[in-house]
């Protein structure tokens, strides 16, 4: 009888007519071309880089500084490791102050504090990083000099307000019972915001510091403002410092061939760099070195 009843209800389901059948087609076709229009810009702009930038690096281009003007020849060797050395101060300022503002808005955040800095973070999104730029001169330059440690803190600026919403939402995401379970065997609220939630969240957290960090790395307008940059070497945080970026808009907008040549180089290893970057950490999350996956 069971069977008979399954056999009859089967075959009192109508058949999907063609008009669902091609509206269904019709929609997943319109979903894919979506998707390959968004892709193919910036599969072309990658492309054009690796024709333009592969050619252009050699030995000399990663292991010397530039060489006087309308002189061929050079690198940009100092340019990458002040880049290295700003983005580094970037990170350390910029990181702890997002973290921190992202636990206090998604575990202390609901009251009227809470709103003012989402909205902060939300404004600090959407500023033109030239106007940040202008504000870190004032502040940091304009009574004193230019510095790397001035453009760092112009990209921390930057940088705080990402990591803040993003570390905040991936917290938000973590079941409330884990919270209850710790809190039932005593654990203090602080130690379970730090040992248990934002463990559980850490993916989801680092994942948000490489976007961040990935958005300043190719920062020019705040490093204009800020470091000034130069052609030789310095590891003082505290002196005119030469970056990527900056040095890649110089030779971009001179008229010598050779140094638009670098420039490309220069942008190929930038977006090499950011990669590298962002894959390294991804991997070492997924392997559980930062903490649960």
């Amino acid at each position: 009888m069971p069977e008979a009843t399954v056999t009859t209800a089967l075959h009192s389901v109508p058949p999907i007519s063609l008009r669902r059948r091609f509206t269904d087609h019709l929609m997943t076709g319109v979903a894919v071309l979506t998707v390959l229009l968004v892709l193919a810009p910036l599969v072309a702009i990658f492309g054009y880089l690796v024709y333009r930038g592969v050619g252009a690096i050699d030995w000399a281009f990663l292991t010397q500084t530039p060489k006087p003007v309308g002189e061929s020849g050079g690198g940009m060797a100092n340019a990458i490791v002040g880049s290295a050395l700003i983005l580094g101060i970037a990170s350390l300022v910029g990181v702890p102050f997002g973290v921190g503002a992202g636990i206090y808005l998604a575990e202390f955040g609901r009251n009227s504090m809470g709103r003012a800095i989402r909205f902060t973070a939300d404004v600090l999104n959407g500023v033109p990083s030239i106007v940040i730029g202008v504000a870190a001169y004032a502040m940091l330059v304009l009574h004193r000099h230019f510095s790397a440690l001035a453009g760092g803190v112009a990209l921390a600026i930057m940088m705080v307000p990402t990591i803040s919403r993003t570390t905040e939402e991936m917290l938000l995401l973590v079941p409330q019972a884990l919270r209850e379970a710790a809190y039932g065997l005593g654990v203090p609220r602080w130690r379970t915001t730090l040992s248990i939630t934002l463990r559980t969240a850490t993916s989801g957290v680092i994942t948000g510091v490489m976007l961040a960090f990935a958005r300043v790395a190719g920062e020019t307008a705040p490093l204009l403002f800020t470091t000034l940059g130069n052609t030789f070497w310095n590891l003082h945080i505290d002196q005119a410092t030469a970056a990527l970026p900056l040095q890649i808009y110089v030779y971009a907008n001179s008229p010598y061939d050779d140094w638009h040549r670098q420039a490309w180089a220069g942008a190929f290893v930038l977006i090499v760099l950011i990669v590298t970057a962002v894959a390294a950490v991804r991997y070492a999350v997924r392997r559980g070195t930062f903490g649960a996956a």
